[in-house]
């Protein structure tokens, strides 16, 4: 891709110098291969997003990776930290949850760091205040877990999984309301437009990937601090 890049830039430059038979053969070339592959130009888009991205997330790793309160799982200094943006009412989310838990049990230096991402309607922002006010104790995980296997959250389940788990004063604190502004913010800053959302090393993951390619890239970030 570097390549071809140097020869659509040569290209460029060759429109201003006299045409040669030779230069003219390598434009049609150039032409003639863009044309019968046009997906390359995608390709070359999506590398180059996917660097830029990789630039936010070393600039802000640690706004990405500081949780709210007691809202993570795992090794508190884990040599990699597996971000997650999340929404109750996302049911990619909820399927990604026996995935992390896996990679948790499995791998004693990983770190998941959640981060709500209430976008599906008003009762994904009630279950995210709920959340928050669960991290502030000592059942984050407990209660994360429980509010994923309730279903989609409703008035009932969220009061109800609150209850369960010790949570009180699940009402929108100032602080939970400025958490959600900046994962919002933060999300926004990683392209990331839906949930489920992954951020580990300079990987930004947007979608349900699954358990094995979690794992993998897990396993990139730690050999990238190597």
């Amino acid at each position: 891709m570097a390549a071809l890049g140097a020869l659509i830039g040569g290209g460029a430059m060759m429109l201003a110098a006299p045409a040669t038979a030779p230069n003219r053969g390598l434009d049609t070339a150039i032409r003639t291969y863009i044309l019968n592959h046009p997906e390359i130009i995608q390709e070359a888009a999506d590398k180059l997003q996917t660097r830029a991205l990789a630039k936010v997330v070393d600039a802000n790793r640690s706004a990405f990776e500081s949780p709210f309160a007691g809202a993570w799982a795992g090794n508190r200094r884990g040599d990699v930290t597996l971000v997650e943006f999340f929404d109750y009412s996302c049911g990619y989310c909820r399927t990604s949850v026996p995935h992390i838990d896996r990679l948790l049990k499995e791998d004693p230096g990983l770190r998941v760091v959640y981060r709500e991402l209430p976008v599906l309607g008003p009762d994904s922002e009630a279950a995210a205040f709920a959340s928050l006010a669960a991290a502030a104790g000592p059942n984050y995980k407990r209660f994360h877990n429980a509010m994923f296997a309730a279903g989609r959250p409703n008035p009932a389940t969220i009061a109800r999984v609150a209850a369960a788990n010790g949570v009180a004063g699940a009402r929108p604190s100032p602080e939970a309301r400025a958490e959600i502004e900046n994962n919002v913010a933060l999300a926004r800053a990683a392209g990331v437009t839906g949930t489920p959302a992954f951020i580990v090393g300079d990987q930004v993951i947007g979608s349900a990937v699954g358990y094995e390619a979690l794992k993998r890239a897990v396993a990139e970030a730690r050999a990238g601090r190597s």
